[in-house]
Order: structure tokens, then sequence, then C-alpha cells
């Protein structure tokens, strides 16, 4: 094999590797009422509905606040579809010549908040008390 044929033959496996398709990940959060702060694994990504990318499946912890409601705390599960699981992963990822793009969305309702009255805080202390005795 000449100098010129090598190095075509670089070129062309150089291209292939840079040319290849690959997953882009996008995970969307909505809540209703919309507007609540959310932080997903302990770091605040936005106000809701907020889209952020994402590299692995698996188990999500989601925290959702906003005034005048309950703050939620919840985890979920995003599971990974067939392509990203071995040993396709590797064809959609480095083989496959196009784009493939995953796009989830959660949508989360917030319960409003119930300020409690005096009455209803010393009643909730006495049946607690009640109980532990």
């Amino acid at each position: 094999m000449n100098t010129r044929s090598l190095l075509f033959v670089v070129a062309a496996a150089l291209a292939t590797v840079l040319l290849c398709g690959c997953v882009e990940r996008k995970l969307t959060i909505n809540t209703e009422p919309q507007g609540a702060l959310v932080t997903l694994n302990d770091e605040q990504i936005g106000v809701s509905p907020v889209t952020v990318s994402f590299n692995w499946y698996g188990d999500y912890w989601v925290r959702a606040s906003k005034e005048g409601f309950e703050t939620l705390d919840t985890h979920r599960e995003l599971k990974a579809p067939l392509h990203d699981r071995f040993p396709f992963d590797f064809f959609a990822g480095v083989l496959y010549p196009g784009q493939i793009t995953d796009d989830y969305e959660w949508t989360f309702e917030l319960a409003p908040r119930q300020d409690l009255t005096r009455e209803q805080l010393l009643e909730q202390a006495d049946a607690l008390r009640t109980e532990i005795d």
C-alpha cells in the first residue's frame, strides 16, 4: 500500500468516526401550577417548565417548590430505551450515521399549602401526646 492510499484510508476512518451518530437526551419537567423551582439530584435546574440534558438513565430525585404550595419530594425512574442498552448502545452512539434524540417529559402536581390554625396545631400535638403515652 503506498503512502497516498494509506493517507486516504486513515482520513476515511477518521471521517467515519467524527461523522458518526450520537444520542441526545433531554428531560422536561413540568409542574401544575407552573413556576415552581425544580431541583434534580441536588442541583437546581430552573423554574418549571424546565428542560435539561442528561447522560444516564436510572433513579432521579425530584424536588419542586413554590410559594403557597406544599414542597414535592419524590423519586422517578428514567428507563433506558432499547437503543441505549448493551450491545445496541454501541451501534446507536458510534456506528449509526444520524442523530437520535430521546425526549422525556415528567409532570408533577403541587398541592396547595394548608396553613393550620393555632387550635389545629394544639389538637395535633395532643393527639401525638396521646399516641406516645
